[in-house]
């Protein structure tokens, strides 16, 4: 029986010893398999900030040879999820699926083979057979760039659906720090007009750095550059490349409004989030920036090996054309008659379509800076008399007909108010002559009879500040501001365009094309961004009395310079804009002729008729031309 019991307790430790070491092996293999799907998973991690420093690689140099081979997609980002991982002893295998993300938000998808290898109990990244780990096509120490091909540029139309910007060559004139030196960057920058020392020194500091990349000087569209290549191409150094961008008629049509296309800038790539990289081409101001993303399209790219295969790649989709309002003929004859002024200081001519609303013209003097004609904000003078009429008479306070006197002075709550160079309308005059010759007096001492907010009210009702800046489809467009007045001098002063009236050029014509119209429409540049709104009625009678005194300014009144203007009875008011101390006043004209409302803006002048009215003019006189 002893025995007996001897055999079991040996033959069950036996089986225990067996049962324990299968579970100790069971339990290592596990271990190890555990080990191999770590290491997968951190090398995977060490791709999404594309630095494998950290990565254990069975050989040196793996690393580094990560980050050469991917150098070239640049700031694309990637992400990488391991797959599977199937050990055989101290090998196993797996698969990485990789993501990378390319500019314009392209994703390049692809699995590429992992091996490791156990080695002193520690999983090694290993290098498959033959090949890159980086991707299954890439040949060892294979290196990826990416390449870009620029869509077709869709083009800013006119009210007709024609490019008001078509395609056309132009000239990059660049000079090459290697070959060029400080005497022929001197010459270039004669020949050029670019300010002086400024490519001698950009030359100076590319020696110094030891850069060899071209310094950019100006670009030239074919008709300047053509009588200047032959002194230009004298000049050892200088390169001028040539390539295609959108460009009005002339160098100024329709600037700063269009704006301009030409290389990206630093800032604009950083502030791109990846949609431009250097050398890209891209609207740098106006609608061609403001409307980048649409008409740029969106470049092809394609990731290449330093063998010239393509591993990835995406046509390129051509940018969307976009619709303007803007008519050429009224831009070039809003545009010749400021260059015919000859002025000195800035000044805009702005034309708006009577009866739709329509934007047709923004010239600007100079036509470089910001868009005054849209953007800009401006006491309105006088010109704002139409409105503060267009509240006396729907609020009873006057008619054309009644006696309004116009002294030469009136005083509201002990500040003194007086005309233009001091005139004044002797004997009983009727409103409609204080409107024609534009008596401050007369308007000021109707001023206190007026709510504080019926200013407000009858502005809007004629375009001002009435909320269109937000459907217009131009960035930074205004629209005015009449804010609800104060009793006394503040009434006193608005009523007039002073105090904290504010208005741009386009503003005043909106108003105008309100009272030929006869209903209030949103004025639009960019077609699709305002909808369809419906027009808002005006005071039938009241309108009616403002068109026939608006008639008066031209025949009797302020504006007699435009007596006999080609093209039919013109309407108007003319204003003179106090802003400061010692300042020249901001002279204006705003009406309308037939079909086109217009307003003119000069920022420092005589007076409205004196100085505004001719440009005025001129410019409804170039347009009646046939």
């Amino acid at each position: 029986m002893g025995r007996r019991w001897i055999w079991v307790a040996t033959v069950v430790a036996v089986l225990a010893a067996a049962a324990g070491g299968g579970w100790w092996w069971m339990s290592r293999e596990h271990s190890r398999d555990v080990a191999a799907t770590a290491a997968l998973t951190r090398y995977a991690a060490a791709w999404h900030g594309k630095d494998l420093g950290a990565v254990p690689f069975a050989s040196d140099g793996a690393a580094k040879d990560f980050t050469a081979a991917v150098a070239g997609l640049g700031s694309a980002a990637v992400t990488a999820r391991a797959g599977t991982v199937h050990r055989d002893g101290t090998r196993a295998t797996a698969s990485l699926e990789v993501t990378w993300t390319l500019p314009g938000e392209h994703e390049w998808r692809y699995s590429t083979p992992v091996r490791l290898v156990e080695r002193s109990e520690r999983w090694l990244v290993t290098a498959p057979g033959d090949g890159s780990p980086w991707h299954p096509e890439l040949p060892a120490g294979g290196r990826m760039s990416l390449q870009r091909s620029a869509p077709t540029r869709g083009d800013l139309l006119d009210r007709a659906g024609r490019p008001l910007m078509p395609q056309g060559t132009v000239y990059q004139v660049q000079l090459d720090p290697v070959r060029a030196d400080a005497a022929g960057a001197a010459a270039l920058e004669q020949v050029t007009g670019v300010t002086p020392g400024s490519v001698v020194k950009a030359l100076a500091d590319r020696k110094k750095s030891g850069s060899q990349a071209p310094i950019p000087v100006i670009t030239y569209r074919e008709s300047d550059y053509a009588p200047l290549r032959s002194r230009l191409d004298a000049i050892t150094g200088v390169i001028a490349p040539s390539a295609t961008q959108p460009l009005g008629p002339t160098r100024t049509f329709g600037q700063p409004l269009l704006g301009t296309v030409g290389e990206v800038t630093a800032e604009i790539v950083d502030q791109g989030k990846g949609r431009y990289a250097t050398g890209d081409r891209a609207g740098l101001s106006g609608l061609q920036r403001q409307y980048d993303a649409t008409l740029a399209g969106t470049p092809g790219i394609a990731v290449v090996t330093d063998a010239k295969k393509t591993l990835f790649s995406t046509e390129a989709v051509a940018g969307t054309d976009v619709e303007t309002t803007l008519d050429p003929t009224t831009q070039k004859a809003a545009e010749q008659a400021l260059a015919d002024a000859r002025l000195s200081v800035p000044a805009a001519v702005v034309a708006v379509d009577v009866p739709t609303g329509e934007v047709l013209a923004a010239a600007n003097s100079p036509s470089s800076g910001f868009d005054r004609a849209i953007t800009g904000k401006y006491p309105p003078g006088s010109t704002f008399k139409v409105a503060s009429t267009y509240a006396y008479l729907t609020r009873g306070v006057t008619t054309p007909s009644s006696t309004v006197a116009c002294p030469t002075t009136v005083t509201v709550d002990g500040r003194s108010f007086h005309n233009y160079a001091g005139e004044s309308i002797p004997g009983s005059v009727p409103f409609s002559q204080d409107f024609a010759h534009s008596c401050n007096t007369a308007f000021i001492s109707l001023s206190q009879k007026l709510a504080t907010t019926d200013l407000t009210t009858a502005a809007k009702a004629l375009g001002i500040g009435a909320g269109w800046a937000r459907t217009l489809g131009v960035d930074g467009a205004f629209d005015g501001s009449i804010p609800e007045t104060r009793k006394g001098t503040d009434q006193a002063a608005a009523v007039i365009g002073q105090a904290r009236d504010e208005v741009s050029p386009l503003a005043l014509a909106v108003m105008s094309a309100s009272v030929g119209r006869g209903t209030y429409l949103p004025p639009v540049l960019v077609r699709g961004d305002g909808g369809n709104p419906r027009p808002a009625p005006l005071d039938g009678q009241a309108v009616a009395q403002l068109r026939s005194m608006m008639a008066e300014v031209v025949s009797t009144g302020t504006a007699t310079v435009l007596r006999g203007t080609p093209g039919g009875t013109v309407r108007g008011k003319t204003g003179t804009a106090d802003h400061g101390v010692d300042e020249k006043p901001y002279a204006w004209f705003t009406g309308y002729q037939g079909k086109v409302a217009f307003a003119v803006l000069v920022e420092a002048g005589v007076s409205g008729g004196e100085t505004a009215a001719p440009v005025a003019k001129d410019f409804l006189t170039l347009l009646a031309r046939p």
